[in-house]
């Protein structure tokens, strides 16, 4: 179907209050409806051979909305996790979790380190879930690491060593950011350097397998350079 694939995807799940409200729904509502979506976006990419996907859950500025909101999404990601374990072990599917873990609930944490722990070896598709996460506050954790260790010089290769992702991990293709926003909010500010961006309108509960395979056409139709020459045009 498509001439070339994305093996990486980053997501901005964006929108879920807004699909709430529009309803007339408190917000939690939205963001109960945006796990249905995760559940169809792991199996839109496995359906695509994309490999790895990284999902957007839960960022450092976050904290800063009503404490009865961030309670219910850390809630929501533990009970999600108790409740799909089993069937991520039987469908193939690794799970990771990157940003930080200081400020996570003690049983949300545990639920993320039994689950990463239970489907280490799980290989048709792995999903990195970002909580408690911030693109500058990744750079700057990967920093102090590197003072602690005495480092006076370093250079991107052995850098990425420092940062959440395992550094076999390949950097995202494609991101795709939902609800019209045109913005990338402090996500993966190291890693997308050379991504390719995809903005839609949709709302994350609303986000269905034809939206998936119009930023799957979009990407296909894009030229990456990576900072050199387009052979065609050039030639």
């Amino acid at each position: 179907m498509f001439d070339k694939l994305p093996r990486h995807i980053a997501f901005i799940m964006d929108g879920n209050g807004r699909w709430a409200k529009k309803r007339g729904l408190p917000r939690i509502y939205g963001h109960t409806k945006g796990v249905e979506t995760v559940e169809k976006v792991i199996n839109f990419s496995k359906e695509f051979g994309i490999p790895f996907i990284t999902l957007y859950a839960f960022s450092t500025e976050n904290w800063k909305r009503p404490k009865e909101e961030v309670e219910f999404l850390m809630e929501l990601l533990r009970e999600y996790l108790k409740s799909n374990l089993e069937r991520f072990k039987s469908e193939g599917i690794r799970i990771s979790f990157v940003g930080r873990r200081d400020r996570i609930p003690k049983e949300t944490l545990k639920w993320m380190e039994k689950t990463e722990r239970e489907t280490e070896n799980c290989r048709d598709i792995k999903v990195f879930v970002a909580v408690d996460y911030g693109g500058r506050d990744e750079i700057i954790r990967a920093i102090n690491k590197l003072l602690r260790e005495g480092k006076k010089e370093i250079d991107e290769t052995s850098f990425r060593n420092y940062l959440d992702f395992p550094p076999e991990v390949p950097e995202p293709d494609l991101l795709i950011r939902t609800a019209g926003e045109r913005r990338i909010s402090n996500f993966l500010l190291w890693h997308i350097a050379y991504t390719e961006l995809y903005f839609t309108d949709t709302l994350w509960p609303d986000f269905g397998r034809e939206d998936f395979i119009k930023a799957l056409e979009d990407y296909a139709k894009r030229k990456r350079k990576f900072g050199g020459l387009d052979e065609e045009m050039d030639s």
